[in-house]
């Protein structure tokens, strides 16, 4: 019998560890492009740059609000092409507290490195919610498994409207073996 361990990464913040657990079985290839990118450096020296708050002063123009933390690659980075849009619908992973999504533009096939982390369920971000514009929701691949407190630190720092001031820079991501 085939058994299949789960892949763990860890991002070393400046505020802290977390780590992720990416679901290679129900998102297998927005897993694999978290994980190229991983592999190529693209998160060392890259940062958490936003924090989104349901408080009305926050998202002043969006109707629906969430609860996450946004994060890119490191400056300089040449991100390679989109990575297929994996619905929630088809994959079964719904944004809930501690779940890891790929970041998109307006159009589905938009997303490359930026990914974001849920803090509270956000069925909003799900296929079919109300965030997205085309209602298709966010391509969820992964769970914190540790470092939810330092999540929370992230999207609790201070800030300017989305913009953390300053970024809380991501050190090292690495996979755990």
């Amino acid at each position: 019998m085939l058994m299949l361990t789960a892949i763990v990464v860890a991002l070393f913040t400046g505020s802290g560890e977390i780590d992720i657990s990416l679901d290679q079985v129900h998102a297998p290839k927005t897993a694999a492009n978290f994980l190229a990118y991983v592999r190529r450096g693209a998160f060392t020296d890259g940062r958490f740059f936003r924090t989104v708050l349901t408080r009305p002063d926050n998202q002043p123009r969006n109707r629906v609000k969430i609860d996450v933390i946004q994060a890119d690659n490191r400056p300089g980075f040449t991100s390679g092409p989109p990575v297929a849009f994996e619905a929630t619908s088809t994959t079964g992973l719904l944004h809930r507290d501690g779940t890891v999504s790929m970041a998109r533009d307006n159009a589905l096939k938009t997303a490359t490195t930026n990914f974001f982390i849920c803090i509270g369920d956000q069925p909003s971000l799900d296929d079919g919610g109300r965030r997205s514009a085309d209602h298709r929701g966010f391509a969820a691949f992964g769970q914190v498994v540790r470092g939810m407190d330092v999540v929370r630190a992230i999207h609790d720092a201070p800030h300017a409207k989305q913009a953390l001031t300053p970024p809380i820079v991501i050190r090292r991501a690495v996979i755990r073996e």
